[in-house]
């Protein structure tokens, strides 16, 4: 697949802006699958906006749709500003706010891709409660070897094993990209 052009966008942003941590591709072209599945009136949920290459993959899977609400979340209101510009759908919220309050107000969401320690590691129990029955979440940055010395290999190894072994869930670990481990929640 060829990159879209709001993504090629979005990593020359990254690049000028320094930002290091954007989305790989291969869990960019998961999260526009997935978006592109969502169902009518979705309300979809990125914790942590970065430089928006995760929101533009969202927002290529979800084509000319405009049924779908899309919130992105960020701490960083200058980073969220600078982004925000950058000329998206009228159903893209950037929302500058802590992840916890923003999940729980925004809920019940049908995707979420949680891609800031906000949301994944602090706080995984109120992201997967914010998940409406048949909900997404998505998480990146899963592979324990790529986190030897940084301080994320117990919290990492806390997520997996939380994500893999809740009931509520139905949960794949996929060894590409970074580690990925896509969760649904179980309807109700």
């Amino acid at each position: 697949m060829q990159e879209p052009e709001r993504v090629t966008v979005a990593r020359a942003r990254a690049a000028a802006l320094g930002f290091e941590l954007s989305s790989e591709p291969g869990v960019g072209a998961l999260l526009s699958v997935l978006a592109a599945a969502s169902p009518r009136g979705a309300r979809i949920c990125e914790l942590g906006t970065g430089a928006g290459v995760g929101l533009a993959w969202i927002v290529h899977g979800l084509g000319d749709r405009e049924d779908p609400r899309v919130f992105t979340v960020d701490t960083d209101q200058e980073l969220l500003a600078t982004v925000a510009v950058a000329g998206w759908p009228d159903s893209v919220e950037f929302v500058c706010e802590d992840w916890a309050a923003a999940v729980r107000e925004l809920a019940p969401l049908d995707l979420v891709f949680a891609d800031a320690p906000g949301g994944k590691i602090e706080g995984l129990d109120r992201t997967i409660a914010a998940l409406a029955p048949g909900g997404v979440l998505v998480v990146d940055d899963m592979d324990p070897s790529l986190h030897g010395d940084d301080g994320y290999l117990e919290p990492i190894a806390a997520v997996r094993e939380r994500l893999l072994s809740d009931p509520a869930l139905v949960a794949a670990e996929i060894d590409f990209a970074s580690g990925v481990i896509v969760a649904t929640k179980r309807g109700d």
